[in-house]
C-alpha cells in the first residue's frame, strides 16, 4: 500500500479541488470567480499526476516481483530498505486530512462573525459627483456602491430613489441591525465588511440573507464619520437563499 501512498494523496487533493470548483460553486466561498478556471486546471493536473504515479508504482511492483522470482536469497539489508519505504509516507498521510475535510465538510462562507471583527472601513475617497442612477422604480445596488454614494456623493443621487440591497443580517447595539456584505479582492483571506443600517423594519434572524427595498436616510455631513454607516429606511424586507457567490468584489 505504501507504494501507492503518494498517488492516493494526489488523488485526494485533486478530487477536493475539483469538488469545490468543477462540480459545485463552493469555490466562490473562498476565492473570486475569476480564479475558478485555475482551480479546475490545478485539480485536473493533480488527478493526472495521481494516475501517472499509480501506474509507475504498479510497474515498479511488477518489476520487483519478476526480479524476486529469479533470486530466492534477497540481500540482507533489503528488509531495512523496504521498512524505510513503508514508513516514509506515514507522516505525509496527515496531508490527506484537509483534503478529506474539504470533500466531506466544506467550510461555510464568511459571515457575521468575520464582519464583526472588521471595523467599518472606508476608502480614502473625496466627496464628489457620481454618475446619475439608472431610471426605474427601484434600482438594485451593491452595498459598496450604496455606501459610496451615501457618504461621498455631492449630487445626492440617492435622494428620493428606491433602492434594493442584498446581504446577510448582522446586529448592533440597542436593537440596531444591518445588511452586510463582505468584499474580497482575491480570496476570503482579505475580506473586509461593508454594511448599511436598516430602520423602520424588524430585524430578521442573524446571518439570514435578505433583500431590502427602501430609501436613503441621510445622516451627518458628507465624508464625515457621522455619515457612516449609511442608513436605509426599509419599505420591504424579503428573506432569500444565500447566493452562490456571497462576496462583493473590491
Amino acid at each position: 500500500m505504501s507504494r501507492y501512498g503518494p498517488a492516493v494523496l494526489l488523488l485526494l487533493v485533486g478530487a477536493a479541488v475539483l469538488r469545490i470548483s468543477l462540480f459545485s460553486d463552493l469555490s466562490l466561498r473562498y476565492v473570486q470567480a475569476g480564479l475558478r478556471p485555475y482551480l479546475i486546471v490545478s485539480g485536473v493536473l493533480l488527478v493526472l499526476l495521481a494516475v501517472v504515479r499509480a501506474v509507475s508504482a504498479a510497474r515498479s511492483s511488477r518489476g520487483g516481483a519478476t526480479a524476486g522470482d529469479g533470486d530466492s536469497h534477497p540481500a540482507e539489508d533489503d528488509g531495512g530498505h523496504a521498512h524505510a519505504h513503508a514508513s516514509g509516507p506515514r507522516v505525509a498521510w496527515l496531508l490527506s486530512l484537509p483534503a478529506v475535510a474539504l470533500l466531506c465538510f466544506p467550510p461555510p462562507a464568511l459571515g457575521s462573525y468575520s464582519a464583526a471583527r472588521e471595523e467599518a472601513g472606508r476608502a480614502a475617497e473625496y466627496v464628489g459627483a457620481f454618475p446619475a442612477l439608472p431610471a426605474g422604480d427601484q434600482v438594485e445596488l451593491s452595498l459598496t456602491e450604496f455606501g459610496s454614494r451615501a457618504v461621498y456623493d455631492s449630487t445626492y443621487s440617492l435622494r428620493g430613489r428606491t433602492v434594493r440591497l442584498t446581504g446577510f443580517v448582522t446586529r448592533g447595539d440597542g436593537g440596531t441591525w444591518y445588511v452586510t456584505r463582505l468584499r474580497v479582492a482575491c480570496c476570503a483571506a482579505d475580506a473586509t465588511a461593508v454594511k448599511v443600517e436598516i430602520r423602520r423594519a424588524a430585524a430578521p434572524q442573524g446571518d439570514a440573507w435578505v433583500t431590502v427595498a427602501g430609501t436613503w436616510h441621510p445622516e451627518g455631513e458628507l465624508g464625515s464619520d457621522a455619515a457612516w454607516p449609511p442608513v436605509l429606511d426599509a419599505a420591504t424586507v424579503r428573506r432569500i437563499a444565500a447566493p452562490s457567490n456571497p462576496y462583493e468584489s473590491r
